[in-house]
């Protein structure tokens, strides 16, 4: 079963065609694959720490739409966290675009690096959105998968601390069309990928 989400959410999730997702890119997203499949197996936690350079843009994405995923298709004990190489703040980009795809989502601390409350559903405890960085206390210290979102954070953390498994899956950074005409359609479509992947990743946990 399902669990429900907004209805907004919900209607994006069924715009995802899974069919449209590479090969090539299938086998970058299987080795994550092949480390929740085996947590779940053994009834373990699963802690996914999504991590790019400044934890401003693509790792939130893939922080929020795996915790997503993971509720959507009903696998337990899923934690997903985010953390950069060095602390910025979320992108307020990210935040709308994310609003426009019908999240939930509210400030719950003012600052050069506010906290976002962001919600998918009603039942379900939101995804606390801040830029840290990786090693940030907020976020595990061991047992975890470090999904490495940029090409950047890939090669600058040639060892990260805890990290039970190393997975890069990098994404093109939309930051390239801020303040441009595009800006608004290419934060989409970089999100509707994330999405697509992270649901396509966790339809595969038996």
């Amino acid at each position: 079963m399902n669990a429900k989400l907004f209805h907004a959410i919900e209607s994006v999730v069924n715009t995802m065609k899974f069919d449209n997702i590479t090969s090539e890119r299938k086998a970058i997203l299987q080795p994550l694959i092949d480390f929740i499949q085996h947590k779940h197996h053994t009834k373990s936690e699963i802690r996914l720490n999504l991590i790019c350079t400044h934890n401003s843009r693509r790792s939130h994405l893939s922080q929020v739409w795996a915790q997503t995923a993971a509720t959507y298709y009903g696998i337990k004990n899923v934690f997903c966290y985010s953390g950069g190489t060095e602390a910025t703040a979320l992108f307020p980009v990210i935040a709308e675009t994310l609003r426009q795809m019908g999240f939930q989502i509210q400030i719950i601390a003012e600052s050069n690096n506010p906290i976002y409350a962001i919600k998918y559903s009603d039942n379900e405890h939101p995804v606390i959105g801040f830029s840290k960085t990786y090693d940030n206390h907020f976020n595990p210290s061991g047992g975890f998968a470090a999904i490495l979102t940029c090409s950047q954070a890939d090669g600058g953390c040639p060892f990260i601390s805890g990290a039970e498994k190393r997975i890069p899956i990098t994404f093109d950074d939309p930051k390239a069309f801020d303040h441009t005409p595009q800006q608004a359609e290419k934060y989409q479509e970089r999100s509707l990928q994330i999405a697509t992947e992270m649901f396509y990743v966790f339809s595969q946990i038996k």
